[in-house]
């Protein structure tokens, strides 16, 4: 569910990107997606044009405190930093300026946030970022659908 407003849409972003070739926002302006089997808040972009799957695709995101994603993995590669409170990762726990590199389709996770919850920023290579369940996960804790909706209009995610 979009909780911000809609200042910034993909679409919009794009045709000023077309006009004026450079654009400034902000992560308020782009919205924020609270999902709603985890509480997971987050905001994205895409590194040129929102409609280009060749785009890369940063996510800004908070999980709440303890909050719990199942194992899954990305049809690209990506990167995470850790920039406020802790997160454990495939039994690691990670802080404040850590980075995350991972490949394309290759799992990791379960993802638990630490007692305080944790902010993180994802870079992913393009627009293949949607999570892909693995093992046992059914699917419930990712927001694949909720995150789609609102982040993609790239013709194939």
């Amino acid at each position: 569910m979009v909780t911000e407003a809609d200042d910034q849409s993909p679409e919009l972003l794009g045709n000023e990107l077309n006009r004026r070739g450079h654009v400034v926002t902000s992560w308020e302006k782009l919205g924020v997606v609270t999902l709603e089997a985890t509480g997971v808040e987050t905001s994205s972009y895409r590194i040129g044009l929102p409609t280009s799957d060749s785009s890369p695709t940063v996510f800004k995101a908070y999980f709440p405190p303890d909050c719990r994603i199942e194992a899954h993995t990305h049809a690209c590669d990506y990167s995470e930093i850790i920039l406020e409170g802790k997160q454990k990762v495939s039994g690691k726990w990670l802080y404040p300026g850590d980075i995350r590199v991972g490949l394309a389709n290759r799992g990791y996770g379960p993802l638990i946030a630490g007692p305080d919850g944790v902010t993180v920023l994802v870079i992913f290579a393009n627009g293949h970022w949607p999570a892909v369940t693995i093992g046992k996960g059914d699917g419930s804790t990712l927001g694949r659908g909720e995150l789609l909706d609102r982040f993609s209009s790239a013709e194939d995610n």
